[in-house]
């Protein structure tokens, strides 16, 4: 391997890490909010500042990078500061997020901020299937008026933040 191959290698694997580092702490930094501060009383809300990450790394990185790093997030802060069910919960909504925020990206007809409105709105949708798989109750559908709310309000919050960080990092990234 060339020098410079094995130079873009270990520069690309220094910003997985930075992107990974990052989106660690973000995750932390929210647990210590407090619910009521954030001006939402949905049990379990949480406002998603490490999907900024995640966003900035589907638009600078690409699809699978963006996979590896919100994968590894999720499970990292499950391992740390949850539980099986807050596991369960955060793969259901992560993933189904994911998988919708590619699409619409792919589609090259949604701005960022349509993008990670739709991906805050899928999360919840993720979220509420495993609700209804773990209590084993459809009733938990009847949050997802609320929670579409909640996910348009913080996924505009996400995308407008991502779309400032994506300018910033292709910046720094060139």
């Amino acid at each position: 391997m060339s020098d410079k191959k094995r130079e873009q290698r270990v520069k690309r694997l220094c910003q997985y890490g930075l992107f990974i580092a990052l989106a660690f702490v973000l995750s932390y930094l929210e647990t210590l909010i407090p619910l009521a501060a954030t001006g939402f009383f949905v049990p379990g809300m949480k406002i998603g500042l490490a999907n900024i990450v995640v966003l900035a790394a589907l638009y600078t990185l690409g699809a699978k990078e963006a996979f590896a790093l919100s994968a590894i997030r999720i499970l990292l802060v499950g391992f740390t500061f949850g539980n099986t069910v807050s596991l369960l919960y955060s793969l259901g909504g992560g993933l189904l997020s994911y998988g919708v925020m590619v699409l619409l990206k792919k589609a090259k007809v949604f701005s960022m901020i349509a993008v990670s409105i739709t991906g805050g709105i899928f999360h919840n949708i993720g979220q509420i299937v495993v609700a209804m798989l773990v209590l084993e109750n459809a009733g938990v559908m009847a949050y997802l008026p609320v929670l579409f709310v909640s996910g348009s309000i913080t996924g505009l919050l996400i995308g407008i933040l991502g779309a400032e960080v994506v300018k910033r990092i292709r910046v720094v990234m060139i």
